[in-house]
């Protein structure tokens, strides 16, 4: 096989110029794929001034770190242990329409939970549930709120339709409006294609950084009681510097997170 000779300095005269054809081909290839990796999006400021830069939550290929759900198109979206995405709407509490952001909530721990559709089927249970349960949620300093993509007109419509007729009737938490989807969108889990939110629901500590969250597809619902689990034993953790095992609830045994401390509960639990 006759191999290339440099003419020039900046010349080659290949014997095959097939291979440089293909190796071209090869290249833009690779451009494009890299492109669709990333969603094609640009790394820049974070929309919210408290929050990782964007570059660090970039949505990326499964071979790269994917701290996005799959169904963001955002540049950036929640990661536990990072602060959770700024929010602005307006809610329907009490009967009454007012403005609600995340800055409301700060001191507290939220409860951000997301929904499909009012007027559904699955949704109006959850809501009830989470309601019927707000003075425990009050009691530890925790604000529940639900979103989802109708307007605060179809919240109140919802709430003042009979709970026998599949509405909610009396509610005693705030429905957020997200009618521009905006807020669906920056947590990671609006369906762009229906244009609706999947069953998304978020832990946000008092100081805005996102503790848990969890995704579930449309059919089957939350249970709240495990999301009340969840919040008092982040707060065990933060209050007495142990760490809680599985299925922790408030009267059981935690850990002390070192080697030697772990004993004290390994020995009590496997007696």
């Amino acid at each position: 096989m006759q191999i290339e000779t440099l003419v020039s300095s900046n010349a080659i005269q290949p014997l095959h110029l097939s291979i440089y054809k293909m190796a071209a081909t090869i290249g833009r290839l690779l451009k494009t794929s890299a492109k669709v990796a990333t969603g094609g999006l640009k790394v820049s400021a974070s929309p919210h001034g408290n929050s990782v830069n964007k570059a660090s939550r970039i949505l990326t290929c499964p071979v790269l770190q994917k701290t996005c759900f799959s169904t963001s198109t955002a540049g950036w979206a929640p990661a536990v242990t990072q602060h959770a995405p700024h929010f602005k709407a307006t809610a329907v509490h009490n009967g009454e329409f007012k403005e609600m952001s995340l800055d409301d909530f700060k001191g507290k721990y939220l409860v951000l939970f997301f929904y499909p559709l009012d007027f559904t089927f699955v949704c109006p249970t959850e809501i009830i549930s989470f309601s019927d349960k707000a003075s425990e949620f009050h009691d530890i300093n925790c604000e529940v709120v639900g979103v989802s993509v109708d307007s605060h007109f179809t919240h109140l419509a919802w709430i003042n339709t009979p709970r026998k007729a599949g509405g909610l009737g009396n509610i005693h938490i705030p429905l957020l409006a997200d009618l521009n989807k905006q807020v669906s969108r920056d947590y990671g889990i609006l369906l762009e294609g229906p244009g609706i939110a999947l069953r998304g629901l978020f832990i946000i500590d008092p100081s805005g950084v996102v503790k848990h969250m969890s995704v579930n597809d449309l059919p089957v619902g939350r249970c709240v009681d495990e999301t009340l689990r969840l919040v008092r034993a982040f707060q065990f953790v933060e209050t007495h510097g142990e760490v809680c095992p599985a299925s922790w609830t408030p009267d059981s045994p935690t850990i002390k997170p070192t080697p030697e401390g772990s004993k004290e509960y390994f020995e009590k639990v496997n007696n």
